[in-house]
């Protein structure tokens, strides 16, 4: 047959309870002679500690047949009254026991004092609710803590299946802007649009491959960056510069992946580019451990349409992997991008 346990801890609780218990109990049923007859200390402690130990498993299958009909957490009120109720009347019977089993054996400087009996009732009742109020408690921090598991999990899912949409954002993006591009290379260049084909194909396969992780080293988004620009310059030419001034063990920083993509693409859509109006785009860091995007503010006449994708989106993945939000400044020369990196 197996023992009834109610919790890992109950040895813990015995080791603690019932020593101090039976020393009491025998105390309050016996008087000083328990103390003083080594007879009586000897088989009053033995028999104690053996009705204690019944008593306690007896009490675990009463606690735990409680609770399996009461399972919702917020019925803990009606469970801990009933546990009580319940542990009080079998662990008072198991006292009753004990008292007679003392006259009985005619037990050495034992007498059959009813005020004595009430007293140690009393005394193990206070005893029961100091264990069930424990038992409780301890239910009930691991049921928080359960909840907090689950509040945590469903959180991460969230934030997790948040940055996925983010991600997914990107990839359409740039293939709109590129699409766009393409098509009006065509028209003025077809060899370059050849080109530009080839080249789009080898960055979106870096794309794809990149945009599954929260974070990228600054080594490998400027890395990217670079094929990327070539990409752009097969369009714009000369037109087109981008200055790189990182300073040395930035490289190993992270940031979420195809950021400089983003920036750079949005720098190339807002702004003139032309041979006579070359657009500079300048990557930095400062001793702050900020990347930051810079360009020559030369806006378009006309106002080009944006999805708002692009800002947005890089402020949203900061937001989400819980890291300081990149700043965005402007002046009448310069437009400026800072960018935390992790």
């Amino acid at each position: 047959m197996k023992i009834p346990v109610y919790s890992r801890y109950d040895w813990v609780l015995q080791i603690i309870v019932v020593p101090l218990y039976i020393s009491i109990l025998n105390w309050l049923l016996l008087g000083d002679d328990y103390w003083q007859n080594r007879t009586t200390l000897a088989l009053a402690t033995i028999l104690a500690v053996v009705d204690s130990m019944l008593n306690w498993y007896v009490n675990n299958s009463i606690a735990i047949r409680i609770n399996l009909m009461h399972p919702d957490p917020k019925d803990y009120v009606v469970r801990t009254i009933r546990r009580f109720l319940a542990c009080t009347i079998c662990s008072m019977l198991h006292v009753g026991v004990l008292f007679f089993l003392y006259w009985f054996i005619a037990l050495p400087g034992f007498e059959p004092e009813m005020g004595r009996l009430a007293l140690a009732m009393i005394f193990t009742t206070l005893i029961v609710a100091i264990v069930v109020i424990t038992y409780e408690s301890m239910d009930n921090f691991g049921n928080w803590q359960e909840s907090r598991k689950e509040i945590d999990t469903l959180s991460k899912a969230q934030l997790q299946a948040q940055l996925d949409t983010l991600r997914q954002q990107v990839n359409p993006h740039f293939l709109f802007n590129s699409l766009n591009s393409l098509t009006a290379l065509i028209s003025e260049n077809p060899e370059k649009a050849e080109v530009f084909a080839e080249e789009l194909s080898s960055v979106y396969r870096y794309l794809l491959r990149s945009n599954e992780s929260p974070l990228t080293p600054l080594a490998s988004e400027l890395e990217f960056i670079e094929s990327y620009y070539h990409l752009l310059k097969t369009r714009h030419g000369e037109a087109l510069k981008l200055e790189t001034r990182i300073q040395p063990g930035t490289e190993i920083r992270q940031l979420p992946p195809l950021t400089l993509q983003l920036l750079v693409e949005n720098a190339v859509k807002h702004n003139i580019i032309l041979p006579e109006q070359p657009l500079t785009i300048v990557l930095t860091t400062n001793a702050h451990q900020h990347l930051i995007v810079s360009n020559n503010l030369q806006r378009k006449p006309s106002r080009v349409f944006s999805n708002g994708v692009g800002l947005s989106n890089i402020l949203s993945k900061y937001q989400m992997l819980g890291q300081p939000a990149p700043t965005v400044e402007e002046d009448d020369r310069e437009f400026r991008v800072t960018l935390p990196l992790v």
